[in-house]
């Protein structure tokens, strides 16, 4: 078990001006490893919803992730936007998560949907399904 314990890898998330006013303080915490910034709540914290690509929004995710790497500790990022991504990278973020589970789901159910919604209007193959 505490060898178990020694691979764990304890990520918290940062999304709201308070988390950011707070960001000293927590990178402090003995046993947090990293920090995930999720842009779309913070931005909308910041007083821009719906708008990560705000300058005054890019503007704190960069001081942001330079604060947790300066603290020694591995900074994340959501982005769906591959040039958001990449500017993570750029910043110093470790790591970059390239999507969302119910966005990514949702995609592939249109995507499903839309295949059989033209389908139907073909004639049929036989099959055991």
């Amino acid at each position: 078990m505490a060898e178990a314990n020694d691979e764990l890898c304890l990520l918290i998330q940062v999304e709201s001006r308070t988390a950011l006013e707070n960001l000293d303080a927590i990178l402090e915490v003995d046993g947090i490893d990293g920090v995930f910034i999720g842009p779309a709540d913070l931005s909308a914290s910041l007083g821009y919803p719906d708008d990560a690509g705000h300058p005054d929004v890019q503007r704190v995710i960069e001081q942001s992730i330079r604060r947790i790497r300066a603290a020694g500790k591995a900074a994340g990022f959501l982005a769906v936007d591959p040039a958001m991504a990449e500017k993570c990278l750029a910043w110093g973020a470790n790591f970059v998560a390239v999507g969302v589970d119910t966005m990514l789901y949702t995609q592939a159910l249109d995507r499903r949907l839309a295949m059989f919604k033209s389908a139907s209007a073909q004639p049929q193959e036989k099959t055991s399904y």
